[in-house]
Order: structure tokens, then sequence, then C-alpha cells
């Protein structure tokens, strides 16, 4: 019936007497939080402060006043966190909650098998997963790659430069441009397969990861019905690790509360850390600019961290000038001051941390309560190998061991050839490395070249069984080896002609992470300069590829110490940590400074530190390997130079065999009063 008169009628939460104490449960700032009205929140959550309580207990409070479990969106970057807490709050309310949580793809695909038609999905899409994804990319590049003898990257690194345009809103232009400018050439063509992928995806009815998210906003974007569905459905919507959120989940979140606007975003500004992933930092940064009538709260005791370790961190973020300013207040009793301590080199740093980890745990911490946290994967190569021959068991969260990492044996297959020219082995994998070269060709190439009596020689010939468009690769293979033959047993220099010679250029069309892994090769370029020979070297790196797991009969498989880059330790903690490598250069990292800012790097130095419970310990090495120099002088990391002396105990280390040497007079006397209040780090 249409027409007559109307009137509008509320209908109110029903309310009622509350079974929870909050006051009893809840500290004043967590309290605040959780019983807030409606409209948008930003809450800073300070680390360790019980985030994940507030949250909870905020969840617990709306369904108390009556706000339907349905309701409320929850919306985190784990399906076990969103899990975790609808669990407690289940708990605490003696009942089911029926609210909706789990991670942003979650929510996407459920919003697409609804209104997917939208966009043009058909109800029984599917969702391709990482390798189905490579692969029909690859068979959307191979027309064009069968026309033309370009040299193009591999299906996996190209997806990875889409998924970036997707997550961050931008063109492949200005992604290939700013990320990934090696392959600025191949620009028209990336476009091209851009679109071809976008559009054979369509016609197949199949979504990849991305395709969740970024269908899901095209369908709220042209559809005014399904962005008030939405709307309706969910009138509270809270958001956690709000920092570390991309510009498209940000466009999301908008569209779910733009008409309720009771949005609740949970995060800290200050561990934002995930740039290199596409997130932005100016969604948590600049909220209060799109959400002007926002009310701000801050969560600022910390139950994880001694004071000790909290002045130190609260020191090292205020020099931050993007941030939001909070000073972590411990809850916790006063313990020993975090350790600075210089060491040598980097040979001796990696002794320094085994044997003080072997300290700890004699003093009662259990080897899974002890980390020890790098800016980035190679800085741990020399602690890796000192731990295993000390037999301290270790796992690593920051990828695979450094010796059986695939580019590490890629690379040595050329110094095994230079060698031993009869290695079978190293010669196929070395041949699969190239373009247009497979595991049958390479066998064919072998069996050619190894019935001469100097099969380096072979490949200069025009004759061996490799197809035409092999040829290229053949001759860099060819020029390489030469290269390599002419540094006979100088394994660093050997191993730096591998990178020149065109592996630089091979690891860039075959990994996204690239630039990590050339650092990985540098790494061990640098420590190859301490062996006579390549045999001797060679010898090594297989006895560490191939070395038995220390004994660890009767401890539980997770007793083990803990090695992990920063990004990979996020949200954790344990007694003891360790964060070797801070001078300039390793830590900040170079690369990160050369996009122009160090405040993330600094926010990564924060991360590391308020992991630690108990025990902090900061390291570097006085000298070390720098590209063709075998030993320079570092400079202290700012985040050290930025301390205040009072805040860390300084540790000189001695030799049991003699004194170490004292590098006063190899210290350019205008730096010494540059560290900490003026203080060289040898003053006593």
């Amino acid at each position: 019936m249409t027409g007559g008169p109307r009137e509008e009628y509320e209908l109110r939460p029903a309310g009622g007497a509350s079974r929870i104490d909050y006051a009893a449960e809840l500290n004043p700032q967590q309290l605040e939080v959780a019983m807030a009205g409606g409209g948008p929140l930003l809450v800073i959550a300070g680390a360790g402060s019980g985030k994940t309580r507030t949250l909870t207990y905020r969840v617990a409070r709306l369904v108390e006043t009556g706000v339907p479990p349905g309701a409320i969106l929850l919306l985190t970057f784990t399906n076990k966190a969103s899990s975790e807490m609808l669990a407690r709050a289940e708990t605490l309310l003696g009942g089911a909650v029926s609210a909706v949580g789990g991670t942003f793809h979650h929510a996407g695909h459920l919003a697409l098998r609804r209104h997917g038609h939208v966009v043009g999905l058909p109800r029984n899409f599917t969702i391709a997963d990482r390798d189905d994804a490579e692969d029909l990319l690859g068979e959307c590049m191979e027309e064009q790659a069968a026309a033309t003898d370009k040299r193009f990257p591999k299906p996996q690194v190209v997806l990875d430069m889409i998924s970036m345009a997707a997550n961050t809103l931008e063109p492949m232009k200005e992604v290939v441009t700013r990320r990934y400018p090696m392959h600025l050439d191949l620009l028209q063509e990336l476009e091209t397969w851009q679109g071809t992928y976008a559009a054979r995806k369509m016609d197949l009815g199949i979504v990849d990861f991305d395709d969740l998210l970024t269908l899901w906003l095209r369908a709220m974007d042209q559809d005014a019905e399904v962005r008030s569905e939405f709307q309706r459905r969910f009138a509270y919507v809270m958001v956690d690790e709000y920092q570390d959120t991309n510009l498209l989940q940000a466009k999301i979140v908008d569209h779910l509360a733009a008409a309720h606007r009771n949005l609740m975003v949970v995060g800290d500004d200050a561990q934002s850390i995930y740039s290199f992933r596409g997130a932005n930092f100016a969604n948590i940064i600049k909220f209060n600019e799109r959400y002007p009538d926002a009310k701000m709260f801050k969560l600022e005791i910390n139950y994880r961290s001694s004071p000790e370790i909290l002045a130190l961190a609260n020191a090292s973020i205020e020099h931050n000038s993007q941030q939001y300013a909070k000073k972590l207040v411990s809850e916790q009793p006063p313990g020993p001051l975090p350790k600075l301590v210089p060491l040598e080199r980097p040979d001796e740093q990696a002794a320094y941390l085994a044997q003080r980890i072997r300290d700890l745990e004699n003093e009662g911490i259990d080897l899974d309560q002890i980390a020890v946290l790098y800016r980035s994967h190679y800085l741990s190569m020399e602690l890796q190998l000192e731990l295993s021959r000390r037999g301290i068991p270790f796992e690593i969260r920051s990828g695979i061991r450094f010796f059986e990492q695939a580019h590490i044996k890629d690379a040595s297959s050329y110094l095994r050839i230079a060698a031993n020219p009869m290695d079978e082995l190293a010669w196929k994998r070395a041949l699969r490395l190239l373009p247009k070269v497979g595991k049958a060709t390479a066998a064919k190439i072998w069996a050619a070249v190894s019935k001469s009596k100097d099969p380096l020689g072979e490949l200069s010939k025009k004759k061996l069984p490799a197809p035409k468009a092999a040829a290229a690769g053949m001759e860099d293979l060819a020029r390489t080896m030469q290269a390599v033959l002419a540094q006979k047993d100088k394994p660093s220099a050997q191993l730096e002609a591998v990178l020149a010679g065109g592996f630089r250029t091979l690891l860039h069309d075959t990994y996204e992470n690239a630039n990590s892994r050339i650092l990985d090769l540098e790494t061990l370029a640098a420590y190859a300069t301490r062996f006579q020979d390549t045999s001797q070297f060679l010898a090594e790196l297989a006895l560490y590829s191939n070395a038995v797991e220390p004994d660890t009969t009767g401890l539980p498989p997770e007793r083990r110490l803990v090695l992990s880059t920063i990004h990979q330790a996020k949200g954790l903690e344990w007694q003891a940590v360790f964060v070797p490598w801070l001078v300039e250069g390793r830590f900040p990292d170079a690369r990160a400074l050369g996009e122009g800012s160090d405040e993330e790097e600094r926010r990564l130095f924060y991360v590391a530190v308020t992991r630690a419970r108990r025990h902090l310990e900061l390291t570097y090495p006085l000298f070390a390997r720098e590209g063709q120099y075998p030993s320079l002088r570092q400079r202290p990391s700012r985040f050290i130079e930025e301390l205040p002396s009072r805040l860390v105990m300084l540790v000189h280390v001695n030799r049991a065999w003699g004194p170490a040497p004292r590098p006063e007079a190899d210290v350019d006397p205008d730096d010494t009063d540059r560290w900490m209040d003026g203080k060289s780090p040898y003053d006593e």
C-alpha cells in the first residue's frame, strides 16, 4: 500500500542488568573503550596493553546492551584471532555469540556468494589458490612469450605485481615504477597480462584471493542496494590491527560504516611495519581526517615488558614525527637494564649471542623463551653457523636454514662446476636455471658435454642440443663460467662473478623478494673470504647443509631457540630477546632509507624491543665486510645513537684467549661525540 500517513518508530536495544563486572575485569583505559557509545572510535593500543581482552569485552558489552550479535562485524587479520575473541565473549556471556567474525577475505567471500552476480560472477564461482593462479597467469603469458625472444619474469613475480596493484588501488605503471623498476621496460606487457588474466578469470568463473576484496568493493561501489544491505545488516563494525590495513581494505570499511558510523578501529601506529606488503600507514594516522568526530582512546598500560625495556622503547619511538604520542607504563616488576654490546666482528657477535643464550638457559630460561630478532634473514648466517657448531637447537621463523635455500644452492652450483667439471648434479642445476631449459634439455646438454675431456670448453660451442630460444642463456652461462674460472680458488670473488654474470637478473625474474636473496649471496661472499680454496668452501657448505640436528631427546619439540625477522615476530613475546646487527645500512636497512624515510624502520626497532619481557640485548659489530672492502668500521645504528646512555648497560666483551683490541685508534676523533650523549662506547 502506498500513500497515506506515516510515522517513524525506533527499535532500541533491550538492555538489562549486566552479569559482568567490567570495572573489576578491566583497567580504567580498557573499561573506557568497552563502555564507549556509538560513533567512530579510534583505539591506539600500545604493545602488550591487552588489546584482545578489550575487544572481547567490547563485544560482550554490545550484546549485553541488546545489540543483536549478528549485527556485529569483527574484522581481523587471522580467522584464529576472531575465533578466540568471540569464544571468550561467549564464555563471558554464558552463551553463543553469533557475531560475524573473520578476515577481510573471509567476509569478502561471504559477500560475493550473495552478491557476486552484480559484478558478473556466477553463483558457483570457485576460488583459485596461489598455485592455480600462477598456472592460469602463466597461460596468459605464454602466447606473448612464444612470439618474442624477450626474457620475461616468472608468473609468480608478475602475480605479485598484479596483487600489489589490486591492494594499493594503484595503476600497474605506478606499482612497477616505485616497487619493481628493474621490470619497467616490460610495462606494456605487464599491463596486457594484467587485463588478460582478469578476463580469463571472469570467463572461467574463478576468483583469486585479491578478487575477494576488489570485487566486494566493486559490488558496493556499483550497486546502492548492495551497499545499503551491508550497512543495514552490520550496525557495529570493529577492525583489529587497523595499522596493517591497505587502501582497499580501508575503503571497504568506510563503505560498511557510512550509514551508522558505528566504527571502532583498533591498532598501534607505532607498530605499522608492513608497507612492503601494501599496508597504508595513512589509514590509521589520518583516521581523524576522515572521521573528524571520532573519539580517541589510548591503551598505555603494558602487561608484558619490564619498566626498563619500556623506557628504552618510549625513548626510541618519540623520535618519530608522524605518530600518536603515548607513553607505555609497565605493570611488571623492575628488571635488568637492557644491554648494549659492541663486538669486534660479525663472527664474534655470533659467538657472543650463542654463549649468552647458553648462559640464560643455565639460569633457568627455556630455549623457546629466547629469541634472536633481526632486520633481514641474511643477517642470521653467522649465527646459524655458530649455533650449529655449539649444538644449540634452533627454529627459524623467517624462512629455511641459510644454506638450504634454493638460490644459495643454485649460485654454489657454478662454483661446484669450476671445482669439478664432472659434477653432473651441479651442471643440471645450473642448466635448469636458464630460460627455455627444462629437466630433459638439461640432461641432453650434460650428456653432450660430459663426453669431452673439457666439459666447460664445450659450452662455447654452438652444437649443443639446446633450443634456439635458449641460445642467449647458454652464452651467458659460458661467459659466467669463464669469469668464475678466472678467479680460481677465490670463492668470494667467484660468487661475485656469478652475481655479475646474470644471476642477479635471474633472481629478479624468479622471486618477488629478489633483493633479499641478493643480500644473502653477498653475505655468503663475505663469509667465503676466510677460505683459501673453493673446494674447502664447498665442503663447508655441504657439511652445514646436511648437518644432523642436535640430539633433543627428552625435550618437547617446541623447546628450541627462535630465530626470526622482526616482521615475523610481531604479536609474539619472549622472556629474552636479542637484536643483532644494529649498524647503519643493516638496521636501519639502507634500501628502506633510500625510499625517503627512517620512521618505519624505527617502528620496526620499537616492535623488536617490545617483544622482550625481561631481558633485552642489543648488539653490533664494529667492523664488517662492505662490498669489495674486507673490513670497514661500522657506524652504530641511529636507533642506538638516539638512546640516552642511562637506559642501557654498556657491556665490554673480553676474550678468554686474550684482550679484545680496543679500537680507539681506529676511530675518527670527530665521530666519538656522536654516540649516546657524547660518550664513546669504549669510555669507562
